[in-house]
């Protein structure tokens, strides 16, 4: 599957973002204030296998600031979170259930021509292909949900423990051009 609305520029740095080349990117969802992608939403089948992804972080910033917060241990408190607070428990569920809903729209009747097993991960699996909706995969996922506009608890917990938003370097600046 080609890219859909990005232009062949947007692509390459989406690649030079991410170290690797991609091939299912929908659209760019949110960008910095260069003018450079922080977060697209991709297409759910990659190379003819499910991707419960729809929205992936690829500012190499915001990536490493996540990380940061990972490596922290986040993930053990906000799952303790989620476990004593209810509301919290219920929002989560609730953003899952969009992105499944949002997953599923993009798919259209394609969904209807692919095997049970592909067409369970696409129906039944949360964020970034989660199964048990109180427990988090990853962070980064959480946080592109929430920077692409969704009302994503997780994520805004991310970006409260964020201090810097972007980069003062313009790492994106793949050929010294720094306009878009």
């Amino acid at each position: 599957m080609d890219s859909f609305a990005v232009s062949k520029k947007e692509l390459t740095i989406i690649e030079y973002q991410l170290g690797r080349p991609v091939n299912n990117v929908v659209e760019v969802v949110k960008r910095c204030s260069y003018g450079y992608p922080q977060v697209i939403q991709s297409y759910p089948l990659k190379d003819n296998k499910p991707f419960p992804t729809l929205y992936w972080l690829t500012c190499p910033f915001l990536v490493e600031k996540v990380s940061k917060l990972e490596s922290e241990q986040k993930i053990r408190e906000f799952e303790k979170n989620i476990q004593e607070d209810n509301k919290l428990k219920i929002k989560l569920l609730l953003v899952h259930k969009q992105e499944i809903e949002k997953r599923l729209k993009l798919l259209g009747n394609k969904i209807d021509e692919l095997p049970q097993s592909m067409t369970f991960v696409l129906k039944e699996t949360g964020i970034g292909g989660t199964k048990n909706f109180s427990n988090l995969k990853c962070l980064h996922l959480h946080y592109a949900s929430f920077l692409a506009g969704e009302d994503n608890p997780i994520g805004k917990m991310v970006n409260d423990d964020i201090l810097d938003y972007e980069c003062s370097d313009i790492r994106c600046d793949i050929r010294g051009d720094t306009k878009n």
